[in-house]
């Protein structure tokens, strides 16, 4: 499932935005399965990251986050932004960066929204319509 732009007419995103996106969600899982982020939060919980989109400019990085279960997603964020400075530096460093984009993190929705669908989808109103 993919993300709509927050504004129509946006442009897709580049090949570079994408790679680097890309590269940025291995080296934060990789860091979060080996438990290098020291903080009490993020070590008890499990943590997806399906997704991460840079600006344009690739100044700014947003990360969705989804812990295991989708239970504590605020406290994990939160931990996240906390630790956003160790986080941006290792990032710079692995990855080779002139700039490391500044990072963002925000709760996945796509889950939601799929099971959302989902709901609707196999609802008395729509079988009816379609004659299932």
């Amino acid at each position: 499932m993919t993300r709509k732009s927050s504004h129509s007419g946006a442009k897709a995103p580049s090949q570079r935005m994408l790679r680097i996106g890309e590269l940025i969600r291995h080296k934060l899982a990789e860091m979060l399965s080996r438990g290098e982020i020291h903080d009490d939060v993020l070590s008890s919980h499990v943590i997806t990251i399906p997704e991460v989109r840079l600006s344009p400019d690739l100044k700014l990085a947003t990360v969705y986050v989804m812990p295991l279960g989708g239970n504590d997603v605020k406290p994990v964020v939160e931990a996240l932004t906390r630790n956003k400075k160790y986080i941006r530096a290792e990032v710079a460093h692995t990855l080779n960066l002139r700039y490391a984009p500044d990072l963002r993190f925000r709760e996945d929705e796509t889950f939601e929204e799929a099971t959302r669908i989902d709901r609707l989808l196999d609802s008395e109103k729509v079988r009816r319509d379609t004659g299932k």
